[in-house]
């Protein structure tokens, strides 16, 4: 007996020392041995995370994150962040992200963390994936936390039976139920093995030993009855998301230029939105769905730089003469020329920056540089948290088309239009992992 003490406190140093080497080499891979006293000088609150590891921890913590949360760098590297949520943490809010990391996307959030002595904050958190040129997969993940200057408290209703997944074990349209399946399941350890993005991730049984303030995943097995209950959510301000697009902006430039010494470039979204279109496209499901709509239409994604097509459809293709190649990842604007009105581009603008829909007549330009009016409808289509995901836009050629002769079988053009923005939306909402918005 009195030997078997040592040797289990050897194992877990060796343990320990692995895990560091692990976390050491995560950035070492990548990045010159710079990269840390470069980031070092930064002032702002961030991470960074590598979802090749287990339980995808951090791997990078700022000094400034480190003072606004209380933790030492000791206390944070190697943990999940989840540690920072807590009992009032909005679950819907913590789902949004986990489906943004899924998807090898952006997101941003307003979100209520907790510091170690146990006093709550309101976050505007900016997630950001880094993509390796070289492997053509997400590496990285950069979490920007600014805390929110002039909280502007706004109440919605949420569906608690939407969430308290946990009776349900079919339940398709939840975030996450695929992993608290196969966490709660005991008859395989196989269960316990499952792929994110490009890399395997494996969780312990024991994983609750880390859930932060309170559990707050044990939420998820709350009564279905609980019915409507509001939730208190913070806006951040123009001036925080703004802040937070720069530290983004910064940090992701020094990945990108201290990757180029270790010969393994990796993509920053600041400026390679054409190449985190190729190289994370749509998901197979929804571009199949979207193919069956037989409507000109291309969906475009407000989260990535210039707000890049992300889609587009044959009938959009044949209608403008580019190839899908030479339209994937570009701002819709290639199809502007010098006859365009400007006032039309600028409602266009307006009704992206309210989130609201809109319809113009516009005059656009085919490759061949051939002019043609455009009846453009253009709509955001939401996310399981209402949050805007994607935009639509549906292009009708009304050059030769009187306005009262645009019928087609009884319906409007514009009622076919309509139409296809709907089905898109049901598409977005059919989506694995995804639940309907309310």
């Amino acid at each position: 007996m009195g030997l078997e003490l040592p040797v289990k406190g050897s194992r877990m140093s060796t343990e320990s020392s692995s895990s560091q080497l692990l976390m050491e080499e995560s950035l070492n891979k990548y990045y010159s041995n710079s990269i840390r006293e470069a980031l070092d000088h930064y002032e702002n609150n961030f991470v960074i995370t590598d979802p090749c590891l287990l339980d995808h921890p951090i791997v990078y913590a700022s000094e400034g994150f480190l003072k606004m949360t209380g933790y030492s760098r000791e206390e944070v590297l190697g943990r999940n962040s989840r540690f920072l949520q807590g009992p009032e943490t909005d679950r819907r809010t913590v789902l949004e992200i986990r489906e943004a990391i899924r998807q090898e996307k952006s997101c941003q959030v307003s979100i209520l963390n907790y510091r170690k002595d146990g006093t709550t904050f309101w976050n505007f958190f900016h997630l950001a994936p880094v993509f390796s040129k070289e492997e053509r997969r997400v590496v990285h993940f950069l979490g920007v936390q600014t805390p929110i200057s002039q909280c502007s408290r706004v109440c919605r209703s949420t569906v608690s039976d939407m969430l308290a997944c946990s009776t349900h074990r079919n339940c398709s349209t939840c975030v996450g139920m695929d992993f608290l399946s196969q966490h709660t399941s005991t008859e395989n350890s196989s269960n316990n093995l499952i792929y994110f993005g490009s890399c395997r991730r494996e969780f312990f049984r024991d994983f609750s030993a880390d859930l932060g303030h309170s559990g707050i995943y044990s939420s998820f097995a709350e009564d279905d009855n609980k019915g409507i209950e509001e939730k208190h959510t913070c806006e951040a301000t123009d001036s925080d998301k703004q802040k937070a697009v720069t530290a983004v902006t910064r940090v992701l430039s020094e990945l990108a230029h201290f990757s180029k010494y270790t010969r393994k470039a990796v993509l920053g979204r600041r400026r390679d939105s054409a190449d985190l279109v190729r190289l994370t496209p749509i998901s197979s499901s929804l571009s199949i769905a979207l193919s069956r709509i037989q409507q000109s239409l291309v969906l475009a994604d407000p989260h990535l730089p210039d707000m890049p097509i992300v889609h587009a459809s044959n009938l959009f293709l044949q209608l403008t003469g580019y190839s899908r190649d030479e339209v994937l990842g570009k701002n819709c604007r290639f199809l502007q020329g010098r006859d365009t009105n400007q006032a039309d581009i600028e409602k266009i603008r307006q009704s992206i920056e309210v989130e609201e829909p809109c319809t113009v007549r516009i005059l656009n330009y085919r490759k061949d540089g051939n002019p043609f009016w455009n009846r453009l409808h253009t709509a955001p289509v939401r996310n399981a948290s209402g949050k805007v995901a994607f935009y639509v836009g549906v292009q009708l050629d009304v050059t030769d088309i009187d306005e009262d002769e645009q019928t087609d079988k009884g319906m409007s053009s514009h009622m076919k239009q309509l139409g296809a923005v709907g089905a898109v939306r049901v598409a977005v909402r059919s989506l694995p992992g995804v639940e309907p918005s309310k």
